[in-house]
């Protein structure tokens, strides 16, 4: 939400909108666990949410979590390039496991979207899922390509080591407690 704001060459926008303004779009590409948490982000700050995934399964899940407050489609090329055009934000959370991601957004669908508009490819660090993705870091995380700001920084997480960290270091222990009470291969 933050590069969408004018100084940051965005749009000028609050994805919530206010009264007498409406909401921005937010096209989030996977319904993974950072799909399903971008979707719980971008419905509490008020915004439009679509959601496209393979995973009908996780659509249904998130449309009763919402309540049919997120428009969730099968993730398609014509459905994304159909969504994509009104796009102020979109976020490509997919991931295939142990795999490199595949590329679900061409770079003509980035061109179709409003110019200031934003991409975040979270999958960077499997090779990202945007065609024009490239990988940045925590210093200049930005660049613009086809007239939207790209963030594609590798390791997110590490811009919030504090607290990274702490759910690292919890979810280690969980495993860890697992694999001594139900084995390996069972954890």
């Amino acid at each position: 939400a933050h590069y969408l704001k004018k100084p940051g060459h965005g749009r000028g926008l609050l994805l919530g909108g206010v009264p007498g303004a409406p909401p921005g779009h937010v096209l989030i590409i996977g319904s993974g666990n950072v799909g399903a948490n971008a979707v719980r982000v971008a419905v509490g700050l008020g915004a439009r949410v679509t959601v496209a995934s393979i995973a009908a399964d996780q659509l249904r899940d998130l449309d009763r979590e919402y309540h049919g407050r997120v428009e969730t489609i099968l993730s398609s090329p014509k459905t994304i390039a159909d969504r994509i055009r009104t796009a102020d934000l979109v976020i490509g959370a997919v991931l295939v496991e142990g795999e490199r991601a595949p590329v679900v957004v061409t770079r003509e669908m980035v061109r179709s979207m409003p110019q200031g508009s934003v991409i975040v490819d979270v999958a960077v660090d499997q090779g990202g899922c945007i065609e024009t993705t490239r990988p940045t870091d925590h210093v200049t995380p930005t660049y613009m390509d086809e007239g939207v700001i790209h963030y594609a920084v590798p390791n997110m997480p590490g811009a919030v080591p504090r607290t990274s960290s702490r759910v690292l270091s919890g979810l280690t222990v969980s495993y860890a407690l697992a694999m001594a009470n139900l084995g390996v291969e069972d954890a």
